[in-house]
């Protein structure tokens, strides 16, 4: 998402509880808060729904990897690496 889309979302303010020194630092470092936290949940959100993605679709990727094991990937034999 480019920042001028991130603009256009409405925000909603929100209270946080953070490290009273980690929050000095930042500040120190000129670091935008609101923009830092925002950015480390959207993180935490997209490995959540990796993992979940990978948790739904476990039976699906073994039986593929099973298959390409015991027969080879389907057109290997046009490979040219």
């Amino acid at each position: 998402m480019s920042e001028h889309e991130a603009a256009r979302i409405f925000k909603r303010a929100t209270n946080l509880s953070i490290d009273s020194e980690l929050l000095a630092e930042a500040r120190r470092h000129k670091i935008n808060i609101s923009r830092a936290a925002e950015l480390g949940i959207a993180q935490a959100v997209a490995a959540a729904k990796a993992t979940r993605w990978k948790e739904e679709n476990r039976a699906a990727i073994q039986s593929s990897n099973a298959y390409v094991e015991a027969n080879g990937l389907p057109l290997e034999r046009y490979r040219q690496f």
